[in-house]
């Protein structure tokens, strides 16, 4: 891992050298990412698709190279089950849209996690609210892990979709996908995942994992904001409708009505966003120079080091400690019984050029099943090394001295 090809790691913080430790919100950019936004806008910059110039030929032919990368990264059988979106929040949006249109009905039931994140929540309570169906969610034991005894009392007749994280954005703990969609599939209902914890940090093939949707963010994976990706399989990419509507998504229109395109065309309606499928393209190709298995082993090598320093510190609570873990860690400060707000700390490790992240994470049901406000969150990038987890144990010393 080159430290060297991110820029922003020589950048001082509080006339401190930075220390990011906030990836699960969203990782730093290689040189070889900020080239490509360079250098599409710079040399092939035109509208793809239809055009007969040489600069949108180049363009199109660039972003359906993408396409086939990202099906190729993640064992899609065909580019053609690849669907670019803004992210991971608009993918979960898109798909319960779908979804809701022609397949759920009054009394119908969607299952989610304790453990996921509002995008993995909202889009379907507005699905619910607006179908009249009913979203459930699978309880959590005492260690945090997923109750999959309850997971399969809550599967019946009226279950349409199951949706889970694989990896949890609070406490970086896996969960048990495989266990989930067998059961799931048992009863021919149908499992989106939400990977944009997973797939930055570990390999993911999606036919391995037999999985009917999945969804992830580009900036979450060295690439660029604003790009993401919905897969799914094409026997339901075929018979869902899309959700939006314009030029791009169609073969015909007359007054009489429209004909929509082909896959994936007819779920991307408008003028994508082929600069940035341009720049995911070549974050995958740097996650592929290192590795996927070399990125995994190398994140929860930090990951450990980091619980037992942290584990050594006075008044440290770790969420979900010892569990098998992805990159993140949760935890809080307690100064006797009471507790350090998150905030505080987080404050405090800014001051010192440690950035981590504070709060509930855009996971509240979770952090109420925790009964804090909130935690401190680290997360871990390729980039990262045991000497950023040095210094932030050096930093939460401080913090704990000034706070005590």
């Amino acid at each position: 891992m080159n430290r060297e090809d991110f820029a922003i790691l020589k950048e001082q913080v509080n006339a401190r050298p930075l220390v990011y430790l906030d990836n699960a919100a969203t990782s730093q950019k290689p040189q070889q990412v900020v080239d490509a936004i360079v250098e599409a806008y710079t040399h092939w910059n035109s509208n793809i698709h239809r055009g007969v110039h040489h600069l949108s030929q180049v363009a199109t032919l660039k972003h359906e190279e993408s396409r086939q990368a990202v099906a190729d990264f993640i064992g899609a059988k065909s580019a053609e089950e690849i669907i670019f979106t803004k992210g991971t929040t608009d993918g979960l949006n898109a798909l319960a849209f779908c979804l809701g249109e022609s397949y759920i009905q009054e009394g119908d039931e969607i299952i989610v996690s304790g453990l996921e994140h509002h995008s993995n929540i909202v889009p379907w309570q507005m699905l619910c609210e607006r179908k009249k169906a009913v979203l459930q969610h699978i309880p959590l034991r005492e260690d945090l892990t997923l109750d999959l005894e309850s997971f399969k009392s809550l599967l019946n007749d009226k279950t349409r979709l199951v949706s889970v994280a694989q990896v949890s954005n609070v406490l970086g703990t896996l969960q048990p996908i495989d266990e989930i969609i067998r059961l799931a599939h048992e009863r021919g209902i149908p499992v989106c995942i939400d990977g944009a914890q997973s797939v930055p940090h570990m390999p993911v093939n999606v036919q391995a994992m037999d999985c009917d949707f999945l969804v992830f963010s580009g900036h979450k994976m060295y690439g660029p904001t604003g790009i993401g990706v919905l897969y799914g399989k094409r026997e339901w990419l075929d018979r869902l409708p899309p959700h939006e509507g314009g030029g791009e998504m169609i073969q015909h229109v007359r007054w009489s009505g429209t004909t929509y395109g082909e896959l994936p065309y007819k779920f991307e309606a408008g003028t994508p966003n082929f600069v940035g499928s341009y720049a995911l393209h070549k974050a995958i190709e740097y996650m592929q120079s290192v590795g996927m298995e070399t990125i995994e082993a190398h994140e929860r090598d930090l990951t450990s080091y980091c619980e037992e320093h942290l584990s050594a510190l006075d008044g440290i609570h770790i969420y979900a400690a010892g569990q098998p873990k992805t990159g993140v860690i949760s935890f809080n400060i307690y100064n006797g019984n009471q507790l350090i707000h998150p905030m505080d700390v987080g404050t405090l490790l800014d001051q010192q050029g440690v950035a981590v992240r504070t709060g509930h994470h855009c996971a509240e049901p979770l952090i109420d099943e925790l009964g804090v406000p909130g935690t401190v969150r680290v997360s871990f990038g390729l980039y990262n090394d045991r000497s950023d987890v040095d210094a932030l144990i050096a930093a939460l010393r401080k913090a704990q001295m000034i706070l005590s």
